[in-house]
């Protein structure tokens, strides 16, 4: 058990890191702009910003079998851990087919809401709390990219502000699963 928590850590930890290149954009030329501009721009852009979301994939897809050992034995828990999987192979799709990745992104923000919806099913009284202010964020921010897309303004703002919704939430996760592990079983009848 202490291994799966160490190497889930890890991974989540580099996965989150990974994930959180985009900021790079601040320090390399890009041509992208950060206001106008969706983030998934970037993918077209200098190649670091394609392989760090790659790196962010597999380390998603890997970070996925060590929790499915530490949550508790029911499906809700199971579910949890196979939308982070689920979410580092839409990330390494993004990465691949960056033409794609618009439709990537919502994928993946549709597996993310799936994945804190099962935690708020499973998590103990305090941390369901992050778990549903969590939701309420992911979709407050994918409503906002959504009507900043439509009225063509912001599109860039918006989409970065999903990214470090996204990474914040899975750092959380990550968080939970090492610092409190859930028992391995739980009651009869209850969750």
């Amino acid at each position: 058990m202490r291994t799966a928590r160490i190497t889930s850590a890890l991974l989540m930890g580099l996965a989150v890191l990974a994930y959180s290149g985009w900021l790079l954009e601040f320090f390399v030329p890009t041509g992208v702009s950060p206001v106008h501009d969706p983030v998934e721009a970037l993918l077209n852009g200098p190649p670091v910003f394609r392989v760090l979301l790659a790196v962010s994939g597999v380390a998603f897809l890997l970070a996925g079998p060590p929790l499915h050992r530490l949550g508790p034995v029911q499906w809700t828990a199971r579910f949890s851990s196979i939308s982070v999987s689920a979410f580092g192979l839409v990330a390494l799709l993004q990465a691949a087919y960056p033409e794609q990745s618009a439709a990537f992104s919502s994928l993946a923000t549709v597996v993310l809401v799936v994945g804190v919806i099962s935690l708020i099913l499973w998590w103990p009284p305090g941390w369901r709390a992050l778990a549903v202010a969590g939701l309420v964020v992911v979709l407050g921010t994918w409503a906002a990219l959504v009507l900043a897309r439509q009225l063509d303004t912001a599109e860039g703002v918006v989409s970065r502000l999903e990214q470090v919704v996204r990474a914040v939430l899975y750092g959380v996760g990550g968080a939970y699963a090492f610092v409190k592990p859930a028992p391995r079983h739980t009651p009869r009848g209850g969750l």
